[in-house]
């Protein structure tokens, strides 16, 4: 009797082909976050370089990010078509290329410009990565999988944070371009060499021969396979695509839970330093409760992973938002009651960042195990894509509007955590709005 790929390794144990496809989408991952936190880290020498203001170059710097938007979707798209193989191959040779361009830079517009091309690299690998790794996988091992990869690109910044600053003393802030750079493009090869498309992924394009011969790398015995369940909008018909009508609410609540989340998010991350220094606190002590949300954040979305195998997607959401939400209101009655000669005070604002950055990074990477398991087999990397670009729509907003909201209250942070707390909500709503929550393992 003919079954999907999904049915036939339900419950077969992980073989070496998986772990080494899941290992190599999580190093293209890693790789995407060196490069994309690479300018941010060497910021000062190159502004120096170029001898233009920050908020100059601060154009320069939300580059990538809007490339990143934009290139999460169109690669999911090409992913759908090419293949994910070909497509995260491409998108690691586009990133690793644009860095080593971004070296040649001389003024802030060429460097917003590469970096723009770089962006479209970062984003395409992600919607890619998270498809192969999760096709490849039984259905009880993809939340965790998901979630975990998830954390590639934050960990591969950290690994830029470590190593760039030796390499800048060396080589220069082009020269440190340039080998991290040459680093991405060996990458290109091993994708290359070791991942291979899934059967389900060909089966759905009509590839049956090549499905099995990919199959047998995991399914030693022969096989009659069937294409998985969800390859159409209906009984009969062609693929669906991203926009289709059945994944109307599906869209509706990864775009609004998925923008909402970031939203928080990059306002916790990139705004809580202003916050805390206009208070105040020393710069080194607003830095640590950063560092600190980094660190909760990489344990959230793992956590996020071993919740959703327990309980499912919607509990998570819901639960987690509401979390949020109440850390958020703390955070801003600490905030405004802080006093600088108070250290309780300012260790339990660094504590609330470090539960309100697990809260929204759990928040995010939930999203990406119902955006990667939710829409068909036909379009799931332009799902992935749809949903990360609805992402840096909410990071964007947080980016550019956060001072305003600031700006609005005076002295006071209670506008700019209103907007946050609103948000959460908005994560709350948008989980009762999808209708393709990825149950418990």
């Amino acid at each position: 009797m003919p079954a999907t790929f999904s049915e036939a390794i339900a419950r077969r144990p992980l073989g070496l082909f998986q772990i080494v496809t899941v290992a190599v989408c999580l190093l293209v991952l890693m790789c995407d976050g060196v490069d994309m936190q690479l300018l941010g880290l060497v910021a000062p020498v190159v502004i120096r370089d170029f001898g233009v203001d920050k908020g100059t170059f601060g154009i320069a710097m939300s580059a990538a990010l809007v490339g990143m938007g934009i290139g999460a979707w169109l690669g999911g798209w090409l992913g759908d078509i090419l293949g994910r193989r070909r497509s995260l191959a491409l998108a690691a040779l586009i990133f690793g290329l644009a860095t080593i361009a971004a070296s040649t830079s001389g003024s802030v517009w060429s460097m917003a410009a590469w970096r723009l091309i770089g962006g479209l690299g970062f984003g395409s690998a992600f919607s890619n990565a998270l498809a192969m790794g999760s096709e490849w996988l039984p259905k009880r091992w993809q939340p965790l999988a998901i979630t975990s990869l998830s954390v590639g690109t934050p960990a591969g910044g950290a690994i830029a944070g470590v190593l760039a600053p030796e390499l800048l003393a060396e080589h220069g802030w082009r020269g440190t371009f340039i080998a991290f750079g040459a680093a991405t493009l060996v990458l290109v090869v091993i994708v290359y060499t070791a991942l291979r498309d899934s059967p389900s992924f060909l089966l759905a394009k009509g590839k049956r021969n090549e499905a099995l011969q990919n199959a047998r790398r995991v399914i030693r015995a022969d096989i009659e396979l069937a294409a998985e369940h969800l390859d159409t909008g209906s009984a009969e018909g062609p693929p669906v695509g991203v926009l289709h009508s059945s994944n109307f609410r599906l869209n509706a609540g990864v775009g609004a839970g998925f923008a909402a989340s970031t939203l928080v998010a990059y306002g916790i991350l990139n705004w809580s330093t202003t916050i805390l220094t206009t208070k105040g606190v020393s710069l080194q002590l607003a830095g640590y409760a950063i560092s600190v949300a980094g660190i909760t954040s990489i344990l959230g979305s793992i956590l996020a992973g071993i919740l959703v195998q327990k309980f499912g997607t919607k509990p998570v959401m819901l639960a987690v938002s509401g979390i949020l939400a109440v850390t958020l209101v703390a955070l801003a009655a600490a905030v405004e009651t802080m006093s600088t000669a108070s250290s309780g005070g300012i260790a339990l604002v660094t504590v609330l960042i470090g539960i309100a950055a697990a809260a929204f990074s759990c928040s995010i990477a939930t999203v990406y195990v119902v955006i990667t398991l939710g829409y068909p087999q036909s379009c799931r990397s332009a799902g992935i894509g749809f949903g990360i670009f609805t992402g840096r729509i909410g990071a964007i907003l947080a980016s550019g509007f956060g001072g305003v909201f600031l700006e609005i209250g005076g002295g006071s942070t209670l506008p700019f955590f209103a907007i946050l707390v609103a948000s959460a909500a908005l994560i709350f709503a948008a989980a009762l709005v999808i209708d393709r929550h990825v149950p418990a393992a």
